[in-house]
């Protein structure tokens, strides 16, 4: 038996959204999953901003942030609509939409023990617009049992990408931000963010180059490491802080490269080696994951938009010598897919009351049914 589900996903990278239309087996071991169609749609310029400004406190934010909940809920239903069409379903065939939101804040376990996380969405309206039950809010029923809300992937990578094999698995996204799985079957599967993935080098070159993101690496890798640089920005204490844990643009941002700059005493720099020492730090910020906490590592599948960066890949493979660096796409499923292919599967966990999260990833005091539905009209 298997059923269609919709994904939807606009990451910490900000560069847009992307769905995927799958089908899905209704059984968990082993999990069956066909994509049908994928569609990608960019953020407008001004909605872009917009999301990012909504990332620190401003005027109006209440007003402003529902405002760009609708306009996200358009852009999901445009995208919605593209794969249903490019597969030649109908929305009556879809069971559900797993349509995750823009992160604008991730402060788990801060302030009153609790904390929060915000995801801009407007799921009402994407119903509406769709005709197709939406499930979203995923991450507030995680934190709410005091979890961190995030990662919530590992447990999708526990499902389809656990080895048969005896040795260690771990996937690695590179969003936004970079989080890692690891699979093992002889222990119980981990996950949590390593650090900055492309989120820093994203924005360095928009500032300089005046493009969305330094495509292949190339202007990265025609600059040289500063290891003053490098250094200061190792030293940020969110590396050495144990799992599980999570981060977001609410600490690595502008202003934090501003002042590894100043503490460098690199302010005056040439823009392509900053460039490059960033891509360092990625690398290196993954490696260091791996290297306290799954050392023995064999095979390290890649997703996310950072798997394009021809330079960012090689320095993966550098750095882990002893494990085959692949993209997921050697394993059926396409870099830029995988996480909304999660959120299409989390959105079936929720539909047949299944836990979403994994604790040992998330740290919430047990397994928990995440989101919440949204029907379609009559």
């Amino acid at each position: 038996m298997s059923r269609i589900f919709i994904g939807l996903m606009s990451g910490t990278s900000l560069d847009g959204v992307d769905g995927v239309l799958v089908r899905l087996s209704d059984a968990d071991v082993p999990l069956s999953l066909d994509i049908l169609a994928h569609a990608h749609r960019p953020f407008r310029p001004e909605l872009m901003q917009e999301l990012l400004q909504l990332n620190v406190s401003g005027p109006d934010e209440l007003h402003r942030a529902a405002l760009a909940g609708n306009a996200l809920a358009r852009i999901y239903a445009e995208v919605t609509m593209a794969v249903v069409a490019q597969a030649q379903v109908t929305p009556r065939e879809v069971t559900a939409i797993g349509a995750h939101g823009q992160t604008v804040r991730h402060r788990p376990r801060e302030f009153d023990v609790t904390g929060y996380t915000l995801q801009v969405n407007n799921a009402a309206l994407l119903a509406e617009l769709t005709g197709i039950d939406v499930v979203a809010d995923f991450r507030s029923r995680d934190v709410a049992a005091g979890g961190q809300g995030a990662p919530l992937v590992p447990a999708f990578h526990q499902a389809a990408f656990l080895s048969s094999n005896d040795h260690t698995v771990a996937v690695l996204n590179l969003g936004g931000m970079s989080n890692l799985s690891v699979l093992a079957r002889d222990r119980v599967t981990i996950g949590f963010d390593c650090g900055p993935g492309n989120v820093l080098m994203d924005h360095w070159v928009a500032l300089h180059l005046k493009q969305p993101c330094d495509w292949s690496g190339n202007w990265a890798s025609a600059g040289e490491v500063n290891e003053r640089l490098l250094h200061v920005m190792q030293n940020e204490p969110y590396f050495a802080m144990p799992p599980p844990k999570s981060t977001g643009r609410d600490l690595f941002n502008e202003q934090w490269l501003k002042d590894c700059l100043q503490r460098a005493d690199a302010v005056a720099l040439k823009p392509e080696d900053v460039q490059a020492s960033l891509a360092e730090l990625t690398a290196w910020a993954c490696e260091d994951s791996l290297r306290r906490h799954a050392p023995d590592t064999r095979s390290l599948l890649v997703c996310g938009g950072g798997a394009k960066n021809d330079h960012l890949m090689r320095l993966l493979a550098r750095r882990l010598p002893q494990a085959k660096v692949e993209s997921t796409a050697a394993h059926g499923i396409p870099v830029e897919s995988v996480e909304a292919v999660a959120f299409a599967w989390l959105a079936q966990r929720c539909i047949d009351r299944h836990p979403g999260n994994l604790p040992a990833a998330t740290g919430a005091a047990g397994p928990r049914v995440l989101g919440a539905i949204y029907p379609a009209g009559s």
